[in-house]
C-alpha cells in the first residue's frame, strides 16, 4: 500500500523528476481541470472537495514514508488543487487561458506571498495541500479580475 501512495504523492513519478518536479507534477492538474470545467458549477465544488479530502491523508501519509517536511517529491498537493484556479469560470476552457491559470498557479506557489508561506508551516498533509489550495485562490483571484477584459479586448 505504501508503494501505491508514494506512486500517487508523487504524480506517478513526476515527483521524482530533479529540477522544478512541482512544475511537472502540476501539469496533472490542467487535463484534471479541462475535465472538471465541463460539468456544473455545483459539480465542480463536489470534485474539488472530493481532491482536497483524497489529498490529504495522501500527502501526510507520503511525507512520513519520505521523511522531511513537505518534500519536494509530493506532488499530489499540486496536482490536486490546480483545479481551483479555474473552478466555475467557465472561459479557461481555452487553451491560451488555462495556461495563464497554470502560470498564475505556479507563480504564487513558487513566491509564497502571504499567507501561504505561513500556512505552508502548518505541517503534515494539512499544510501540504492548503498552500496549494491558497496559490489556487490567488490564481483564481487575478483570473477572475482579468476575464471580464479578456471577454472584452482580446478575444478572437
Amino acid at each position: 500500500m505504501d508503494d501505491a501512495i508514494l506512486f500517487f504523492a508523487t504524480g506517478f513519478g513526476l515527483g521524482w523528476i530533479p529540477l522544478v518536479p512541482g512544475t511537472f507534477g502540476s501539469l496533472l492538474g490542467i487535463p484534471l481541470a479541462w475535465w472538471m470545467l465541463g460539468f456544473s458549477r455545483s459539480s465542480q465544488f463536489g470534485i474539488v472537495a472530493f481532491l482536497l479530502i483524497v489529498a490529504m491523508p495522501i500527502c501526510h501519509v507520503a511525507e512520513s514514508l519520505l521523511g522531511g517536511s513537505d518534500p519536494a517529491q509530493i506532488v499530489a498537493d499540486e496536482f490536486m488543487a490546480f483545479p481551483i484556479a479555474v473552478l466555475g469560470l467557465s472561459a479557461v476552457r481555452n487553451p491560451w487561458v488555462m495556461a495563464l491559470a497554470f502560470g498564475l498557479f505556479r507563480l504564487f506557489d513558487i513566491t509564497k506571498p502571504l499567507p501561504i508561506d505561513h500556512i505552508e508551516a502548518l505541517g503534515g498533509g494539512l499544510g501540504i495541500v492548503l498552500d496549494d489550495v491558497m496559490a489556487a485562490i490567488y490564481a483564481w483571484l487575478v483570473l477572475a479580475a482579468i476575464l471580464p477584459l479578456w471577454r472584452r479586448y482580446g478575444r478572437s
